[in-house]
């Protein structure tokens, strides 16, 4: 079992900054892929970002690339996501998510609890 614990979310104005944390606790967390998702009110869950166990490799969603970058740090068992130029259709609850090496192609099984980015115009 892996738990994820999201922190650093906020209110910011639209082209301002913020970077969200993850925190992994219970297993070895360099074994496994780490992402970032979001939930708009209304709207379905939707995929942000991506890495890979080592930070080697990273994928974004179209609407986010060139504005946030996902990053970690496995010595501190943490996931970063650095969101710069923010919008206020980027106002969601974000979520980190997890899912083991072995489980490639799967879908992620482990979640965090979100936090609150709400971006204001």
């Amino acid at each position: 079992q892996v738990q994820l614990v999201e922190s650093g979310g906020g209110l910011v104005q639209a082209g301002g900054s913020l970077r969200l944390s993850c925190a992994a606790s219970g297993r070895t967390f360099s074994n496994y892929d780490a992402a970032w998702f979001r939930q708009a009110p209304g709207k379905e869950r939707e995929f942000v970002a991506t890495i890979t166990r080592s930070g080697g490799s990273t994928d974004y969603a179209d609407s986010v690339k060139g504005r946030f970058t996902i990053s970690r740090d496995n010595a501190k068992n943490t996931v970063y996501l650095q969101m710069n130029s923010l919008k206020p259709e980027d106002t969601a609850v974000y979520y980190c998510a997890a899912r083991h090496i072995f489980n490639r192609g799967g879908q992620y099984n482990y979640w965090g609890q979100g936090t609150q980015v709400t971006v204001s115009s």
